[in-house]
Parts: C-alpha cells; structure tokens; sequence
C-alpha cells in the first residue's frame, strides 16, 4: 500500500470515527435524564410526571428534527448540519452545567428548555449520517452504519453508569451530575469542531449538498408512492412496533408471565442490549451477501426469538434468556442493513429527506407501541399483547418477500 493510500483510508476513516462518536454522545445525553429522574424530583419538588413530560418534550423535540435535518442536509450538505446539530447539544449540555459556576440548581423552566435543545441537536444526527456514511463508503455502507449504530448503542450503555458514578457510586463525593454534562458540552465542542474541520476535505461531494436544490415535500412524499419504497417502509415500520412495544415491557413480561425475580428478568433484559454488537457483522456481511439475504435472516431470527417469548415464558431462565439474545441479535442486526438499503431505494440528492419522513413514521408509531401493549395487556393480559408484537414481526416478514419479489 502506497503512502498516498494510506493517507486516503486513514482520512476516510476520520469521517466514520468522527460521525459514530457525535452518535454515541447524541445517545449518551438523552439517555443521562431518565436514571436522573429521582435527583430532578428531588432537587425540584415536582413529581415524576413533570419530569416524565420534560423527557417527553425533548423526544418531541428530537422526533420533529428529523425531517427538516434531512431536507437541509440535502440542500446545504450533511456535513454542516451534523456539524450544526453537535453544536447546539453541546451548547444546550454546558447550559444544563451552569449550576456548577452559579451555585445554585438551574430554574425548571430553564432545565426544561435546554433538555429541549438538547432534543433538537441531537435529533439533527442519525437522519443525515446514514445518507452521508453511505456516500462516503460504498462500498462497505453496511459495515459503516453497523460501526454507526453500535456506538450509538454504547451511549445508551454509558450513561446510567455515569449517572449512578456521580450520585451514589465512586465519584459521588467528588462531582455532582451537571459535572457530566459540563464534560459531554465540553466533548461535544471538540467533535463538532474537528467534524468541521476535517470531515469536508474528506468526503468531496459527497457531503457538498445543493443549495439551489428546490425539492418540495410534496417530492419526498411522492417517492413513497414506489412500490419498492412503500414496501419496505412497511417492513421498518412494522419491526418498530414491534420493537419498542416489547423493549417497553419485557422485564414486566418476564416478571409477570414469566416467573422470573426483578433481579433476573433484569438482567436477561440487559442482555437484549448487550447484543448489539452484531451490528458491524450483519452490516459487513450485507456488503458481501446482498442487504435483503441479511434482513430475511435477521427478521427471522427475531420473529423465532419472540415466538419462543410469547410461546413457553416459563421454560426457565436460559430458554427464555436464549430467546431473548435470539430476539435481540435479530433486531438489532436488522437496524444498519435497514438504513444501508433505504439509502440504495432513493436517489442521492433526496436521501436525507426521504429518510427523515421514514425516521419521523418510525419514531410515531414506535412512540404508539408501548400504549397499545399496555391497552391489550390490561384486557387481554401481556401474553395476547406480546403476541400481537409478534403479528407485527411475521407482518414485516410477508412485507419483506414482497420487496424482494417487487426487486425481481
């Protein structure tokens, strides 16, 4: 390998570093408000709906970014606006920091409207790194959104440790928790700095945008009149329900249909995301296999894991743990194959839009998910409710053999 090749490889894999790490700080920040809802309520006096609506707001928030982020992207190019999107989370999290040089909590309204900016810079991330990724590599777009989504996945990882570290663990003496965000503000500062200044020259055109790009929304709403498009929206739209409905109740399932201790379903729930991992394999093995071969196997895989859910919950713990991991590695290796072929279904100059109307129905029928089981759960009980997750699961899959007879 020539030193003019190397320099080109080492250069392309700052672009990947640099968008997988402001993707692993994006999730990081809003995942640190949940474990942090006891400390809010009582530093503030107000009860765990209030602090439950201000995460509520800052997901809206986040929801709502999606489409505008990728009709800008495709105007003015995906690189200032992942660069835009790092900034003002950073911003927003030295905000929720600001208790540390004043002395005193922040006024609620305040803590409220820099969660919501934080929603906002970090809703501007995901939706235009997967067109802009997918550019950039490739030929190897699978691996590339694996590498994406799993540091992502790490974030949400992080972050309750780092909040338990600094309210009851090791560093509880030492810091106090807007000292987690003054560092985060501070991280995110430095990446979106050296995101702007090295990921441009990197990508070329591919990052370059068309600022005299008149697409309407009436143009990104009419790509999904393609039947290969409409097709295999219903398969990522169908897995989202499916998904988030039982990531929002499993360790309650596996309590109360299950038999297993707080403690073990727990555990076994950790695990679900634990997995994740399997998303640079399943994405390098789409570069070399074709993505719809992967897709079929993950949604398969997932489909038979929650069927041995819904099916024999009290085989004991390690039937329903492998169960569980099978659910999960399906799931989760399902999610980079998914954004590397959208982005092939769609022509390069509406990528970030297109994406962002899917990512917008993915987020609002996930968000229905979870009130839809606990409506079955609480008529039917959770086993019907879970089994209806899996009609979901089985409807991606038909979904799915239409997309691939349609590419034919």
């Amino acid at each position: 390998m020539g030193w003019r090749s190397f320099r080109s490889r080492v250069a392309r894999g700052d672009a990947l570093a640099l968008t997988a790490s402001i993707w692993f700080l994006a999730k990081f920040l809003r995942y640190l408000f949940p474990p942090l809802f006891p400390t809010l309520t009582g530093e503030y006096g107000v009860s765990n709906a209030v602090v439950g609506g201000a995460f509520t707001a800052l997901m809206l928030a986040y929801a709502a970014m999606q489409l505008p982020s990728g009709v800008l992207a495709d105007r003015f190019g995906g690189w200032r606006v992942v660069t835009a999107g790092a900034l003002i989370a950073a911003v927003a999290s030295l905000a929720l920091a600001a208790p540390l040089a004043v002395g005193s909590p922040l006024p609620f309204a305040v803590l409220v409207a820099a969660m919501i900016l934080v929603g906002v810079g970090t809703g501007m991330h995901k939706t235009v790194a997967v067109p802009l990724l997918s550019r950039v590599y490739s030929r190897h777009r699978g691996r590339a959104l694996g590498v994406l989504d799993t540091f992502g996945a790490f974030g949400g990882v992080v972050a309750p440790v780092a909040v338990v570290a600094v309210t009851t663990g090791v560093l509880a003496d030492a810091f106090d928790w807007p000292g987690v965000f003054l560092a985060a503000g501070a991280i995110g500062l430095v990446l979106a700095g050296a995101f702007a200044l090295r990921v441009p020259g990197r990508v070329g055109d591919a990052g370059a945008g068309d600022p005299d790009s008149g697409t309407s929304l009436s143009a990104y709403a009419a790509l999904f009149a393609d039947r290969d498009v409409a097709a295999f929206v219903a398969v990522t739209v169908l897995f989202s329900f499916s998904y988030n409905g039982a990531v929002a109740f499993l360790p309650t399932y596996l309590v109360d249909v299950g038999g297993l201790s707080t403690a073990t379903a727990g555990t076994v729930y950790a695990v679900l995301f634990a997995v994740s991992v399997v998303q640079v394999a399943t994405g390098a093995a789409s570069d070399r296999l074709g993505r719809l071969p992967v897709i079929a196997a993950a949604l398969a895989l997932a489909a038979v894991g929650l069927a041995l859910v819904v099916a024999v919950p009290t085989a004991g713990v390690l039937v329903v743990g492998a169960s569980v991991v099978a659910f999960g590695l399906g799931s989760h290796g399902f999610r980079p194959v998914r954004g590397a072929y959208l982005v092939e279904l769609v022509p390069d100059d509406v990528a970030g839009g297109a994406l962002g109307v899917v990512r917008t129905a993915i987020m609002g029928v996930g968000a229905v998910a979870p009130a839809t089981v606990g409506v079955l759960a609480e008529a039917y009980g959770f086993q019907v409710a879970f089994g209806a997750l899996l009609a979901a699961l089985v409807g991606a899959l038909v979904a799915l053999a239409a997309v691939a007879a349609f590419s034919r």
